[in-house]
């Protein structure tokens, strides 16, 4: 059994990855993130991804191209939907490379995170699921995201400070004290 799994980022992975090694027979990773900005914290993310990948010994297909563009041209006017657009947009185009690939299962490191919106992540992956006919995992190990936090820490990986997107940037710095 085969699984490609999208990496939103390398401190959500870390620990998710030891445990699907051992339910999967190959795991590869997959990074597409056109929502990140700006572009330095894109290359800060990717970068951080190659370190921890090629320790542990992770294949990743990287689909490398900063298309925060395209990812605004999908949310503007409709910013209230912006996490829908966003993980349609990462979740579709990783069912595609799952299908090329012949992979049985395809998912994502969003589905550990406490910080996403995993209503909306679950309707969308089951339907891209259906529409590409490769399975979707959506076991959710509790305490994954935790010990990944742990682990990518003592690993010394890059970690941010918010999802990603401009929107949630503005957000972050909003909400500081001033």
């Amino acid at each position: 059994m085969k699984i490609l799994m999208h990496l939103c980022c390398a401190p959500c992975a870390v620990y998710p990855f030891s445990k699907l090694r051992e339910e999967f027979e190959e795991v590869m990773g997959f990074w597409y993130n056109p929502n990140i900005h700006p572009l330095v914290e894109y290359r800060k993310r990717l970068e951080a991804v190659k370190i921890w990948a090629e320790k542990e010994k992770i294949r990743v297909i990287y689909e490398n191209e900063y298309g925060l563009r395209k990812f605004l041209r999908q949310v503007v006017y409709r910013e209230e939907r912006r996490c829908f657009f966003c993980y349609q947009m990462r979740l579709e185009k990783t069912a595609i490379f799952a299908r090329r690939g012949k992979f049985d299962y395809f998912g994502s490191t969003l589905l550990f995170s406490p910080h996403q919106n995993q209503k909306i992540f679950r309707e969308i992956i089951e339907e891209l699921s259906k529409k590409y006919k490769v399975k979707p995992y959506l076991k959710q190990g509790k305490e994954w995201h935790k010990k990944s936090m742990e682990l990518s820490k003592k690993m010394g990986l890059y970690h941010q400070q918010y999802c990603g997107c401009i929107y949630s940037e503005e957000e972050r710095y909003k909400n500081e004290n001033r």
